[in-house]
């Protein structure tokens, strides 16, 4: 039985850095083939086929761009000889490109993402152990219909939930929002749950104008205001609590709904799904008035992953409605 064959595309990150020796700084500089000499058994686990996407900190990875990565990794994945893709990501935005992958991956084989805190200059650097987890993680037929994982520290995870809690500590990743869908440990490849079930969207492109607005206490209408007069296609708010807002802000978000700009709305808090009771059926800015308003809850998405799904969302040119219905049911 010929073995499973992984294609593994590299974008650059922590996981693919090396410290400049004359000036210090860690810079992307491995190229997909060092990346895969320090897996040495990798040939036991799949036929792999490394290719360059980019070479990129992952916080200059623009939209367009991870459209593009997820749509060459959905291609490769057409192939019926290719049984899973592994995509090599800096941990700052992996969580936005995995959400995308999620979203798009229409294929029923695994986007598996992966990426590391230690670059290859430290002792004890986590990447390759993490490389080498995710590829047996896209060759496990296990993985079938999970769209998009991202896997490190031996630990699967749904790429829906998954976030980055902590900014050195190789320990970073968690899925507040029911924990890890599975493990990749010396025993095996072992998923704790089936996948979930959702609709694929395909945008034509990631080019609008969605800024993310964290609500503080004592805020007032006038930024809210300002977007839509500029012209941004839409808003992603990150509330308090359950999801609530300033009341003074809500004639904003009125204004911005009535200009036919879809409204998001996300809680600051990292676990716990948005429960919009609070209100007067007024001006209180509580999630219960926010919804008589029109704005649209994210369930349990943070609002970098809120603000993805809407920018797919517009670029496939999707209606308010429908996207409302999509956001509540993912």
């Amino acid at each position: 039985m010929p073995a499973p064959h992984v294609v593994v595309l590299t974008t650059g990150g922590t996981i693919a850095s090396l410290k400049d020796p004359d000036t210090g700084a860690v810079r992307a500089a491995a190229s997909p083939e060092d990346l895969l000499q320090l897996v040495p058994d990798v040939g036991d686990i799949a036929d792999v086929t490394p290719r360059p996407a980019m070479a990129i900190n992952s916080w200059n990875i623009t939209p367009p761009m991870m459209l593009d990565l997820v749509t060459t990794a959905i291609d490769a994945l057409r192939d019926d000889v290719t049984s899973g893709v592994v995509v090599t990501h800096g941990t700052d935005t992996v969580e936005e490109t995995g959400m995308l992958a999620w979203m798009l991956n229409p294929t029923g084989k695994p986007v598996v993402l992966t990426a590391a805190m230690r670059n290859l200059s430290e002792a004890g650097p986590d990447g390759p152990r993490n490389l080498r987890d995710a590829i047996r993680v896209a060759a496990s037929p296990e993985s079938r219909n999970w769209r998009s994982l991202l896997v490190v520290n031996e630990t699967i995870h749904d790429a829906r939930f998954v976030t980055k809690t902590s900014t050195v500590n190789p320990s970073t990743f968690a899925s507040p929002h029911g924990g890890p869908a599975g493990e990749a440990s010396v025993t095996g490849i072992e998923f704790f749950r089936p996948p979930g079930e959702h609709g694929t969207v395909s945008p034509a492109h990631l080019n609008a104008e969605v800024p993310i607005v964290k609500t503080w206490t004592g805020m007032d209408a006038s930024m809210i205001d300002w977007y839509r007069e500029r012209g941004v296609d839409g808003l992603v708010l990150e509330g308090s609590g359950a999801g609530n807002v300033p009341g003074a802000i809500l004639p904003g978000i009125e204004r911005m709904i009535a200009a036919d700009r879809p409204v998001v709305l996300t809680t600051r808090c990292i676990s716990g799904p948005l429960a919009p009771v609070y209100g007067t059926g007024g001006a209180s800015g509580g999630g219960f008035d926010l919804m008589r308003a029109g704005v649209i809850p994210a369930s349990r998405l943070t609002a970098q992953k809120a603000r993805i799904a809407l920018l797919a969302h517009i670029g496939a040119s999707m209606t308010n409605d429908a996207i409302n219905q999509w956001f509540r049911g993912v």
